[in-house]
């Protein structure tokens, strides 16, 4: 009754452009025409896409060149467009409602061969500094695991804490962004990760800078593996 009538006071529509859409729909059809999904050839290591005409298996120039402690980042969608729309409503708007959409995005990450091939002991969220947290008043990440964990049935874990806030890395290089973050997280629960095959969670992979740090801390406090999803690949 509740979201019938909140429907009839606001009339489902999309984010973007405002058309009318059905109940619980974020996206017409023409915006959701724009969402662009990443299908190979892409790199193995980090799902960046390519445009090329290469059929087997590859690493891009950017991974091949450096040692990384997760094993893949797996992200489903490209981070233009109606996906860079939505995320940034989710994110910085506020619309926690979006969680639906980005999530069941995210959960086709979980499809991949790249996850799927190991069961996953459990998800855990890139997190936040308790500044930006109350600046927002949540944490994507940990709302799209949650999204995942009620899906799937495999737990949440806050294993993680960030530790130093962090100024913007928008406008920094990959090298800036590790130098940035080198310290930045710590594990809280080191004797539930060791041993555990972990997924980290997040909303967009860009350089990487960030799950790599938090893959580091999870490696050395014991865990016996990370992959990486997240809903878009920047």
């Amino acid at each position: 009754m509740l979201t019938a009538a909140g429907t009839l006071l606001v009339p489902p529509c999309c984010v973007i452009c405002s058309a009318d859409t059905e109940p619980q729909v974020h996206l017409c059809r023409r915006c959701a025409g724009d969402v662009r999904r990443i299908t190979a050839p892409r790199c193995e290591r980090c799902s960046q896409p390519f445009d090329g005409a290469i059929t087997e298996v590859f690493t891009c120039d950017n991974c091949g060149g450096r040692e990384v402690h997760y094993e893949c980042a797996v992200a489903p969608y490209v981070a233009t467009g109606a996906v860079r729309e939505l995320i940034h409503h989710f994110k910085y708007r506020s619309d926690i409602f979006l969680v639906s959409t980005l999530g069941g995005w995210l959960a086709d990450a979980l499809q991949d061969p790249r996850i799927a091939s190991r069961p996953a002991d459990a998800f855990v969220p890139v997190p936040l500094h308790h500044v930006r947290f109350r600046e927002r008043e949540f944490n994507q990440a940990a709302e799209l695991a949650a999204f995942l964990t009620k899906r799937t049935g495999i737990a949440t874990w806050h294993a993680l804490k960030r530790t130093r806030y962090t100024t913007t890395q928008t406008r920094l290089s990959r090298a800036e962004r590790m130098e940035n973050l080198r310290g930045a997280f710590r594990v809280r629960q080191t004797g539930r990760v060791k041993g555990q095959h972990i997924v980290l969670v997040d909303d967009v992979f860009t350089t990487g800078s960030t799950v790599e740090e938090c893959s580091r801390v999870l490696l050395r406090a014991g865990a016996a593996s990370v992959r990486v999803i997240t809903v878009a690949r920047g």
